[in-house]
């Protein structure tokens, strides 16, 4: 697994996941319970890790977002 994007942003992370997704990419998000474990928001940033095979094509759809966290 490698990771090709971090956010606390929720509605960007389902975009991410959308966008992947169309892409034909599965998608792994790591630490989204742990970030919004006390409900202030995030507090630690939330990865999206996908296959090594796929993490080239994962980074070339994502390549327009802005990483956050």
């Amino acid at each position: 697994m490698e990771e090709v994007f971090r956010t606390n942003d929720p509605v960007k992370l389902s975009y991410i996941r959308h966008l992947l997704s169309e892409a034909g990419i599965e998608v792994f998000v790591l630490d989204e319970h742990t970030a919004y474990i006390d409900g202030r928001g995030p507090l630690v940033p939330v990865r999206v890790v996908v296959h090594e095979d796929d993490a080239d094509a994962a980074r070339r759809a994502l390549s327009e977002l802005d990483q956050d966290g």
